[in-house]
């Protein structure tokens, strides 16, 4: 519903003029300064992991080529402070062979991004249409999709991740005919996308419980729409915001499970450069070298916050009860 504030016309009286919900929405955002904050930072992030690849191929990044002149020999400390930090080397260089911290962590970056999101898309899509379905037929439509929901929610995906995750990724390696990093990624993208339609399906089923009854679906059925015109013409288009939502809060939380895969050894392996595996070596040096988890963390800890701030943000600027201003 959109909110009225009231003008100064020319004659002096008060005119009325409607704000929609978009204008609304926009006006708290901007409002909220630790939301744009991590809109801004979310947005960097993006394009870091987007622009990785092309700077790599460009020679700007260069996550695989050992520096062993950087450490000293092979398997030695880095030379120079805070694990080797310099102009050439902003975070350091790895230990032990002296790759380019900086490189690997964005590289990593992209991996995990390209898998959180590729795991929310099918998360979306499935959790999407499925909720629209159940909960628009009802009956044993809704009964059935709901115990599906149920038994799915039953699995646990971390310890599934973990159990299936050599068996699966040897047969993609097998079918797809490639190495493991690409099998590896599709495996967590499938496995992960399929474990989170559910909580989409569930918020989708009762947003549509609610909006089902309204005029506008009565009285597109009572000029004879179809269930499809229904469903994704006259539904869909008031569920985005839930969407919206639930996918920045849903992002952050993929992100995590793939950086916890790669640090127990069942994710993306080395040489590929990952969250995970770049914190899972670090460890090693915690002592020695702190500097090699200290960077690579911090990144991870402000990748997911600004995921998690921005989710909460929109949430709180798309609420209908929130205060109007």
């Amino acid at each position: 519903m959109a909110e009225t504030t009231a003008v100064e016309a020319r004659d002096g009286a008060v005119a009325i003029t409607g704000r929609t919900p978009w204008q609304i929405t926009r006006a708290r955002l901007v409002r909220d300064k630790v939301t744009m904050a991590a809109l801004c930072s979310t947005i960097f992030f993006i394009l870091l992991a987007v622009t990785a690849p092309l700077m790599t191929q460009l020679g700007w990044l260069d996550p695989y080529t050992s520096n062993t002149d950087l450490v000293g020999g092979l398997g030695s400390l880095p030379i120079g402070p805070l694990g080797g930090v310099s102009w050439d080397h902003p975070m350091g260089v790895e230990p032990g062979t002296g790759r380019d911290l900086l490189s690997r962590v964005l590289a990593g970056l992209t991996v995990s991004l390209v898998v959180a999101t590729s795991a929310v898309a099918i998360s979306v899509v499935l959790g999407t249409v499925i909720g629209i379905v159940s909960g628009t037929a009802g009956g044993r439509v809704d009964w059935l999709f709901s115990r599906i929901i149920d038994f799915v929610l039953s699995f646990p995906q971390t310890l599934m991740l973990i159990a299936l995750s050599t068996i699966v990724i040897d047969a993609l390696q097998r079918a797809l005919g490639t190495d493991r990093t690409p099998a590896s990624m599709l495996f967590m993208i499938i496995v992960m996308g399929f474990f989170g339609w559910p909580y989409f399906a569930r918020i989708i089923r009762g947003q549509v419980l609610s909006l089902k009854e309204r005029e506008f679906v009565e009285a597109a059925r009572s000029l004879g729409a179809g269930r499809a015109r229904i469903y994704f013409t006259e539904l869909l288009p008031h569920l985005w915001a839930p969407i919206l939502v639930y996918t920045t809060l849903v992002m952050p939380q993929n992100i995590a499970t793939e950086a916890a895969l790669g640090f127990l050894g069942v994710g993306i392996q080395a040489p590929t450069p990952s969250f995970g595996s770049i914190l899972n070596d670090s460890v090693h040096y915690a002592t020695s070298d702190p500097a090699y988890f200290i960077f690579p963390g911090v990144t991870l800890f402000l990748v997911v916050l600004s995921f998690n701030l921005l989710g909460d943000g929109l949430r709180d600027a798309l609420d209908p009860k929130a205060d109007r201003q």
